[in-house]
């Protein structure tokens, strides 16, 4: 075949090329994934120019089947003639020294819709150098001004930039999309009578007004400021009210014990749990792939199967998993469209945007009702939770809260149990639901937690 349909280094062009001429050297299907990224970063640190980068990056990939379900993976970042020759033979090669797999096969449906999913903002691309200082700027005079404590703003970051996808396959499949992003984050140090507590915030979206960086530096200092001097308290039970950040990163967690993958290897709890109750009833835990502007949204996944919103726990009761293609058929279920590729890797299974049904109480009328409590801004140590067992034991800041009043900074203290404790613990679910990144939490109250202090 002539390599002159190259020459323009279309996605598509190449796409067309690499799947022929590997289907030619004995592969039975392929696909191919091409990216491309814009990023721009600027940050100061106590007012001064730290970081300011701009770039751009692209690579393909080529997976490559046979038939008895082997695969091989190659990827390139120059895509001049004889680069794209060695990817269908790196691939083709790679394939070749595989272990069969009688799962793997190709989406051959239809190509998902391209309805508007709010994905891209043109404005965020018109963003100069200029503006990134002025914004880096901003957000160190209001750190400076919003508390006499701040001695220094260690970090005032933003970045931006976008992300083209194009995934073409042998079954015909031809499909691509382009997302947007930006992102801010400030972080800094107070200093109170000899303590010192260093903390932050960030925040990202998909377009520019959702972003209100404003807002990103107020809140790293506010957060910053309500843990430190922080101390312990007694041992003993307490109501521990999750703020929607740390209850982000138990979702984040949970997230992980959902997957297929996941429990066909048996490194979940909820392995043998589906159709049974694991939490409390105002537990509902949703995987959704088409919400609009999400950062994990996408009209389709790595597979070129449509994403789409699943319900992952309904009311405390484990309902359902999340599939890519291979393990949709060892469990003989349909994908979910949760699968995740990088140009170098074989199709797995991830999380898109997953986040908890918020409930219908606001934050202030839920510390109203707390008697004695700790109202948790910080986990530490999340690393430690055992999948299998759900046992953990996680370090803990935030605020001493007595008859429905926040009093005093908590930290030094620590809280051991099981995940499934925890969940069915649950009393109460915040209506103040707020995503970081792609995975959003809620004000949650959990009774009578034990915990370890002074």
């Amino acid at each position: 075949m002539s390599l002159k349909v190259v020459s323009s280094k279309a996605p598509q062009d190449m796409s067309e090329y690499v799947i022929s001429s590997a289907l030619k050297s004995g592969a039975s299907f392929a696909d191919f994934v091409y990216v491309d990224r814009n990023s721009k970063r600027m940050s100061l640190s106590n007012g001064k120019p730290e970081k300011n980068i701009s770039g751009h990056s692209s690579g393909a990939g080529l997976r490559t089947i046979d038939h008895k379900g082997r695969q091989g993976v190659a990827y390139v970042n120059s895509f001049e003639d004889q680069d794209l020759r060695d990817l269908v033979e790196w691939s083709i090669n790679n394939c070749r020294a595989s272990e069969p797999d009688p799962y793997i096969f190709l989406y051959d449906g239809d190509i998902p819709s391209q309805e508007e999913l709010g994905l891209y903002d043109k404005n965020v691309e018109k963003l100069t150098p200029e503006d990134r200082l002025s914004i880096c700027s901003e957000m160190t005079e209001i750190a400076n001004e919003a508390d006499r404590r701040v001695i220094s703003v260690r970090s005032a970051s933003w970045a931006d930039g976008s992300i083209g996808v194009f995934y073409g396959t042998s079954k015909g499949f031809r499909s691509q999309y382009r997302t947007s992003y930006a992102s801010s984050s400030v972080a800094v140090v107070l200093e109170d009578n000899g303590k010192r507590e260093m903390g932050g915030f960030g925040d990202e979206s998909r377009n520019l007004e959702s972003l209100d960086h404003r807002a990103t530096s107020r809140l790293a200092v506010e957060r910053t400021a309500a843990v430190l001097g922080g101390a312990p308290v007694p041992t003993g039970k307490y109501d521990i009210v999750l703020d929607p950040e740390s209850t982000v990163d138990i979702i984040e967690i949970l997230g992980d014990l959902f997957l297929s993958s996941n429990i066909y290897k048996g490194r979940s709890l909820f392995r043998d749990k589906k159709g049974l109750k694991v939490g409390s009833p105002e537990i509902t835990i949703i995987d959704d792939g088409r919400k609009w502007g999400g950062m994990g949204t996408s009209p389709f996944d790595g597979e070129g199967y449509p994403s789409q919103k699943t319900v992952l726990m309904e009311n405390g009761v484990v309902s359902s998993f999340l599939y890519n293609l291979k393990y949709a058929n060892i469990f003989g279920v349909k994908s979910t469209g949760n699968a995740s590729r990088g140009l170098s890797s074989l199709p797995d299974v991830d999380i898109t945007n997953l986040y908890i049904k918020p409930g219908n109480k606001k934050p202030s009328d839920i510390l109203s009702e707390i008697s004695r409590g700790i109202y948790v801004m910080e986990l530490l140590g999340l690393h430690t939770i055992d999948p299998v067992s759900g046992e953990f034991s996680l370090g803990i800041k935030g605020i001493l809260v007595e008859k429905g009043q926040m009093t005093r900074p908590v930290s030094g203290m620590t809280i051991a149990g099981n995940i499934v404790e925890i969940l069915d613990s649950v009393e109460t679910v915040g209506n103040d639901l707020r995503f970081f990144g792609n995975i959003g939490g809620c004000t949650l109250v959990v009774k009578n937690v034990s915990t370890a202090g002074s």
